[in-house]
Order: C-alpha cells, then sequence, then structure tokens
C-alpha cells in the first residue's frame, strides 16, 4: 500500500466516521478552521481496530526503528493500545506504556502504567497543536533513561506554529527526532479536489491552507 492509497483510505475513513468534519471550528490557537478532526470520536471497537491498523502501515512505511510504544494521556492510551495489538496482529509483538495525568499513591504507585520504559520509544499522539503533549512524553521518556525516538501522528494539520515552521516541524526541530503521520492537510487538499461531493467545502480550506499553512 502507497502512501498515497494510505492517506486517502484513511480521509474517507475518518469522514465516514464523522471524525473529519467540515463547517467552521475554532481552535486551539484560536483560527477559524473550515475543518475539525476529532480523533475521540473513533469510539467503538470497529474504529478503533481499524484505525490502529491505519497507524501500523503508516509507521511499517515509514522505516521507523524502535523497540517500544508510548502514549501520552489521555487521547494516546487506546491509540497506543489499538497500535500495539495491530502490530501483534501482524507478527510484531512491541511492548507499550501510557501515563497517568496524576500520580498514584496506592497500588504500584507512579504515573507510568505498563512495560518499563526502555530502548527506543515511538511515541503516539492523534494531532500536534502547540506540542506541548510531545514535550511533556519526551521529558518524561528521558527521565527514565530511555530514548524519544520519533512521534507517529494521524492528521498533519500543517499549520505555522511559533514562526516559519509548522508545528510538527518544530516538534522534529526542537527534539531532534521525526514525526510521521497517515495523512496531512496536503493528502486532504487532495482528496477533496477528487470528491464532487465535497467539492463545497474546497473554496474554505483553500483559503485556509494558503494563510496558515507552510508552503
Amino acid at each position: 500500500m502507497t502512501h498515497t492509497t494510505l492517506s486517502t483510505d484513511f480521509i474517507a475513513f475518518a469522514i465516514q466516521k464523522q471524525v473529519l468534519r467540515f463547517g467552521e471550528f475554532k481552535t486551539k490557537a484560536g483560527r477559524l478552521s473550515p475543518y475539525f478532526f476529532n480523533a475521540g470520536l473513533f469510539n467503538d471497537g470497529d474504529s478503533l481496530l481499524k484505525l490502529g491498523e491505519f497507524y501500523a502501515h503508516s509507521i511499517q512505511q515509514s522505516g521507523l526503528q524502535f523497540d517500544m510504544l508510548f502514549g501520552p494521556a489521555y487521547k494516546g492510551i487506546p491509540l497506543v493500545t489499538a497500535i500495539s495489538i495491530a502490530f501483534a496482529r501482524n507478527g510484531h509483538n512491541y511492548p507499550y506504556a501510557y501515563n497517568r495525568k496524576e500520580a498514584k499513591d496506592h497500588g504500584e504507585g507512579g504515573t507510568l502504567v505498563g512495560a518499563p520504559l526502555q530502548g527506543r520509544v515511538l511515541i503516539i499522539d492523534d494531532v500536534i497543536s502547540a506540542g506541548t503533549s510531545i514535550r511533556e512524553s519526551v521529558q518524561l521518556i528521558r527521565q527514565t533513561g530511555a530514548t524519544p525516538c520519533a512521534v507517529s501522528i494521524a492528521l498533519d494539520r500543517q499549520e505555522k506554529g511559533l514562526g516559519a515552521l509548522s508545528a510538527v516541524q518544530e516538534v522534529e526541530q526542537s527534539n531532534g527526532m521525526p514525526v510521521v503521520s497517515i495523512a496531512n492537510v496536503s493528502d486532504l487538499f487532495a482528496y477533496l479536489q477528487g470528491n464532487p461531493q465535497l467539492a463545497q467545502y474546497f473554496p474554505a480550506i483553500q483559503a485556509y491552507r494558503a494563510q496558515y499553512c507552510i508552503a
């Protein structure tokens, strides 16, 4: 499966599940976006299974080398679980872990759940906006002596961060590791161009892309 096929199938899947919607939505940055992506709406077993498979295919295509998976709370928890299952179904049994937002003061205690963080750790998230979740994950992983090696996300909005770089590129530059995505806004742009039923949303996304996204 090529990247184009994977991204096209993923966008169609996200639209079908109403995870990717069109209209007018206010982003964390205060921008009025003509589309909205909410991975939390992959909220049943079948959707989560397919989402995990999309991630696994994207990660395999990227050629990333890693030893385990890490999902930051909260959205990263079901994501990392689904992805580890998808890999196991294909013969790759990776350990995974996630964190709690609040430290547990009884039982096993601490903020980490799952396999011990060690080796090269691949961080899983849905999107990157300000990169806060990734920075916190990188710090947590390094504190254990493990190495954060890359980030895998579902959708790269390709929006500018604090300067000329996109938020994703800023994360790559500041942490010295790659970020791979199943699809990005350029893929969405191409998908809309080839889909007459969604043509009405094309001009708004074109204008938003020209104003806020990297070239």
